[in-house]
């Protein structure tokens, strides 16, 4: 039963849930959480996909210690007011915030790259490759492991997570859906940096952000 209590309070998924995890991995507890985690996942996608409306919510703001020198608003939707008044909601608009904060993406999801963007950094890397002395068919290659690093530094859901690398946005936000039973969106962002744009001292905030986190 321990182990049941300890499981639910760290994925937020059921009791009867927990137990047939760990039933079926025999009384394994990290592959318990990783199998519910997949299930998780999986059931988050189904919500996402889903027609139901996700028009409540709320903004989060995010202010870098207290200074007004970074400042973040961020909207996350969701089905009901109840469910953006949950503590997993909250804690997914402070974790999102802080991200924002920290990596400053330039758009939401892929999506959300003008094509023209794409073709103009897969024209840049194509060049550099060639450059470089490499095949035609292994610049190609590099080329497109090059524009998938361009999302992952550029695109809030497919960074990685501060708090945790091994995890990205759109993973923490389809565990917090497994955990409210909602739809849950990401819809906007805004960032503000005091100076941005104006020459000043180069900083590593995500590196900081993570070592404040940790510290905690």
């Amino acid at each position: 039963m321990s182990d049941i209590m300890k499981l639910k309070e760290t994925t937020g998924a059921g009791v009867l849930e927990c137990k047939k995890a760990l039933d079926e991995v025999g009384g394994d507890f990290e592959k318990a959480v990783a199998l519910l985690r997949e299930k998780g996942k999986a059931s988050a996608a189904k919500k996402s996909a889903s027609n139901r409306i996700a028009s409540e919510g709320a903004i989060g703001v995010y202010d870098h210690q207290g200074k007004g020198n970074i400042v973040v608003m961020v909207e996350i939707n969701s089905e009901t007011d109840f469910a953006a008044k949950s503590e997993p909601f909250q804690e997914l608009l402070k974790d999102v915030a802080m991200q924002i904060a920290a990596t400053n993406p330039l758009y939401l999801c892929e999506a959300d790259v003008p094509s023209a963007v794409i073709e103009n950094e897969k024209e840049i890397l194509l060049k550099q490759a060639v450059n470089e002395g490499k095949k035609p068919e292994v610049a190609q290659k590099m080329v497109e492991g090059r524009v998938s690093k361009f999302y992952k530094e550029n695109c809030l859901l497919n960074q990685e997570f501060v708090k945790d690398g091994s995890k990205t946005i759109k993973d923490i936000v389809a565990e917090t859906i497994a955990k409210i039973g909602e739809k849950l969106t990401i819809r906007r962002f805004v960032r503000y940096e005091v100076g941005e744009g104006l020459e000043k001292k180069e900083e590593n905030f995500a590196e900081e952000v993570a070592k404040q986190t940790q510290a905690k």
